[in-house]
């Protein structure tokens, strides 16, 4: 497993912006991908975005348009920025990493290492 920090959550305004970040190199794989996942408060984790290593990326339909996700390999960093953020958008975020599987799924089982989660609460 690979270690991965969240960091950059926080309280905002309904229509703010938002910048979550995640330490961790991820996997040495040729099929390595990252994602960002969510859960809030008696819902289950869902995906949000997810990058592949060769830069390919994927959303959920729910944040597209909103949010992007990065990533800087120099930094082992991986990036969230989330705009014009909504009241459903709280949750509680997640790093997560795999290797070998069908990356854009979102399915949480696809994914081998996961973070501590960070907390995003919207408020109008």
């Amino acid at each position: 497993q690979v270690q991965l920090r969240e960091s950059g959550g926080g309280s905002v305004q309904s229509g703010g912006s938002l910048r979550l970040s995640c330490e961790g190199s991820g996997y040495t794989h040729s099929n390595s991908y990252m994602a960002w996942f969510r859960q809030a408060p008696g819902k289950e984790r869902e995906g949000v975005a997810a990058i592949h290593t060769d830069g390919s990326t994927t959303y959920a339909d729910s944040v597209k348009g909103r949010f992007t996700i990065s990533q800087d390999n120099a930094k082992n960093t991986l990036h969230l920025q989330m705009n014009n953020l909504k009241i459903e958008d709280t949750a509680v975020y997640y790093c997560a990493a795999g290797y070998g599987g069908i990356w854009w799924s979102f399915r949480t089982s696809q994914y081998n290492s996961w973070g501590q989660g960070t907390q995003v609460t919207v408020s109008s």
